[in-house]
């Protein structure tokens, strides 16, 4: 079996390690050993199903160990893990199921009610026994504990993991074993965890930042603590009881914590056993850095900045958070990065250009998506005026961002702007043409509708939509409409009704959104 899979982190965890506790999650845990034994019977299961090789299994649930078992019991297999967040709704759940062909789902009673939506005629597993027809993890931990082997190559793929993209829809992008692996190496060196360590698994495992906690946490043998994030008491509360030394976030969930009363935030001490706390996928501010040094004061602050198609491209190191906390940082071990203008020359410092990744930790593309993949991924051929491609024998892969940045004098990268129209809110990345797309489908009432997006601290991006009709309807009734097809991280927080909307002067049929931002934004 190669060493380049999680199922081999396992395994010599279970040896290595046996005792060790894996994992907590509020009163429960489970050490190495127990984590492999569950791993076992499920992946036993699994293939008994006798499904085709490379064969989609999506997790639709709620956190909780049963959760990491069931992911990691798929990445013991020659099938393909799909994630699906529990914020989506059943239309969006189906539309992933049908792209990608899932052959069978894990769920918890919670989500079953879902599922039961869905026209979906594959093979369903719950956590709890739920029904008689429905496979559950209670009756086959009971059942099944024939020994189980297995051969994975690294280069296998291993995951395929669903965001909002350009076209409206959600386009999977597919991870190998090899990448996983990467991914993990890399963070536990930079981050310099250890194995005495208990990582926060705060993050929701729909993508590869919330994914590589358990990761991480498996290459280094340290300890993973669970925690689903609804107040900011409960969480604090999380940190203190399991000692937590790691704190993965999204700036929303910064914003989350400090939005209460400030009186109300526990005494600093409480938190001296935390060392790290990392933030990704949304910009950071620098009330959230103040925020986060008063109340962890022994913790470093690590800024860092991931692409849809590879898993991290920088870092700002702890020391330069507070002297330029705009930046992004620079190149993460194994990567080159550069910045290019549209005549393909690399930018010179104040300069915005495309930020082209090059090395490491590139996945293998988009699921059935071959106009995005011939968007992105790129033959290094698009550096031959930048580095010397003498006596290279074979093409290289390159991704081109869409991310447009700049470097400072001293080479550090800062962001600019996206070369779509994606709004980037609450840590998510969020499609304006999903949102229209929901309101032709069910507002026959409505003549034209434009969602897009303004800047709000807290946020980061703020979602807006404003639409004409007859007569003007009711907010509440549109919002009421949009939360049954629609992720809440989705849903505008503003909903503005205008007799007519604006026209882009050389297209009569795209409505001006450039122009209602400045209405709003002056106003």
């Amino acid at each position: 079996m190669s060493i380049n899979c999680i199922r081999t982190l396992i395994e010599d965890a279970s040896i290595s390690h046996a005792d060790k506790t894996a994992i907590i999650f509020n009163e429960k845990s489970i050490t190495y050993s127990e984590l492999f034994t569950k791993v076992n019977q499920i992946t036993f299961y699994l293939k008994e199903l006798d499904l085709p090789k490379d064969s989609r299994i999506g997790i639709y649930s709620n956190k909780g160990i049963d959760q990491v078992i069931a992911m990691l019991a798929i990445l013991s297999t020659d099938y393909i893990l799909v994630p699906l967040t529990k914020l989506l709704k059943p239309e969006q759940v189906e539309y992933i199921m049908n792209d990608c062909d899932i052959k069978c789902i894990i769920t918890d009673k919670l989500k079953l009610e879902n599922i039961e939506e869905i026209n979906f005629d594959g093979h369903i597993i719950s956590y709890e026994t739920a029904t008689r027809d429905i496979a559950s993890f209670e009756e086959i931990f009971k059942y099944y504990n024939k020994p189980y082997t297995c051969n994975i190559n690294g280069h296998d793929n291993a995951v395929i993991t669903y965001s909002f993209g350009i076209t409206g829809r959600p386009k999977g992008i597919v991870i190998s074993h090899r990448n996983l692996i990467d991914s993990a190496r890399v963070v536990t060196q930079y981050l310099d965890i250890k194995e005495e360590d208990i990582i926060s698994g705060v993050l929701i495992f729909n993508l590869d930042y919330g994914l590589n906690q358990i990761f991480s946490t498996l290459y280094k043998r340290a300890t993973l603590a669970l925690h689903r994030f609804i107040l900011a008491e409960d969480f604090f509360n999380h940190l203190i009881n399991d000692k937590v030394t790691i704190i993965p976030l999204m700036p929303i969930n910064i914003t989350q914590i400090f939005e209460d009363d400030m009186h109300r935030i526990p005494n600093p001490e409480l938190f001296s056993h935390v060392k790290t706390i990392t933030s990704s996928g949304g910009k950071v501010t620098d009330k959230m850095i103040q925020d986060c040094k008063k109340l962890f004061s022994n913790a470093k602050f690590y800024s860092m900045h991931g692409l849809t198609e590879a898993f991290r491209s920088t870092y700002l190191d702890p020391s330069q958070i507070e002297i330029r906390p705009d930046s992004i940082g620079k190149a993460i071990a194994d990567v080159e990065l550069y910045v290019l203008n549209k005549e393909g020359q690399e930018c010179k410092a104040r300069e915005v250009g495309e930020l082209i990744h090059r090395g490491g930790y590139i996945y293998k593309g988009f699921w059935n998506a071959p106009e995005q993949n011939a968007q992105r991924f790129k033959s290094i051929e698009i550096l031959k005026d930048v580095i010397n491609l003498e006596g290279h024998l074979t093409d290289e892969t390159v991704v081109a961002t869409g991310d447009y940045v700049y470097k400072d004098e001293e080479g550090y990268l800062y962001f600019v702007s996206r070369d779509d129209n994606m709004i980037k809110t609450r840590g998510f990345r969020v499609s304006p043409y999903e949102i229209e797309s929901v309101v032709s489908n069910n507002f026959s009432q409505i003549q034209q509708c434009a969602v897009f997006s303004i800047e709000n601290k807290q946020i980061e991006e703020e979602i807006i939509m404003v639409y004409s009709s007859a007569s003007k309807i009711p907010s509440k009734e549109i919002l009421f409409e949009l939360k049954k097809y629609l992720a809440s991280y989705m849903i505008p927080s503003r909903v503005i009704y205008k007799k007519s909307l604006p026209l882009v002067q050389s297209d009569k049929s795209q409505i001006n959104k450039d122009e209602l931002k400045r209405e709003l934004t002056t106003n």
